[in-house]
């Protein structure tokens, strides 16, 4: 049996999006540019023939990754009423108490998790010690620099 992953409705229309680009456009493109350089002669010593190529083998793994990616994927909805507790979907303001600074986070399932932007993994560290906490409670989750403390502000 496969373990559903969950995400939100958005992540899942962004990943299917990503897999229609490869299929429809990057992945047709390659295939000309590998015909192109066939016609070059010798494939030997070509390196457009041995590029081309080379994406060929990144491009299939990534629609792999993809149409496993959607089929894991269950789309949790996101339920718009405040909640006592956090939940998959909730966006949460932190203070990190070691060094007094506020983060916000969206709790997000693993294939749209992205920490530069704000989105965060319910099945990360900090994710998983998140869920089910409310405002105002503290929780120390341990990561490769020593322990970190946070203090949850806010659940929106």
């Amino acid at each position: 049996m496969i373990d559903k992953l969950p995400i939100t409705k958005e992540g899942l229309e962004k990943l299917r999006q990503e897999l229609h680009k490869i299929l429809t456009v990057e992945r047709p493109k390659n295939i000309k540019a590998i015909e192109e350089a066939r016609s070059h002669g010798d494939l030997n010593e070509n390196a457009e023939y041995h590029a081309a190529k080379e994406r060929q083998s990144f491009l299939e793994a990534k629609i792999n990754e993809l149409e496993m990616a959607i089929s894991r994927s269950e789309v949790i909805e996101i339920d718009k009423e405040p909640t006592e507790r956090i939940v998959f979907g909730a966006t949460v303001e932190l203070r990190n108490i070691g060094n007094n600074q506020n983060v916000i986070y969206q709790l997000v399932g693993p294939y749209e998790s992205d920490p530069e932007y704000g989105k965060i993994s319910v099945t990360s560290p900090l994710g998983k010690a998140l869920i089910g906490n409310e405002e105002g409670d503290s929780i120390k989750i341990k990561t490769p620099g020593g322990v970190q403390e946070f203090k949850i502000l806010e659940i929106r």
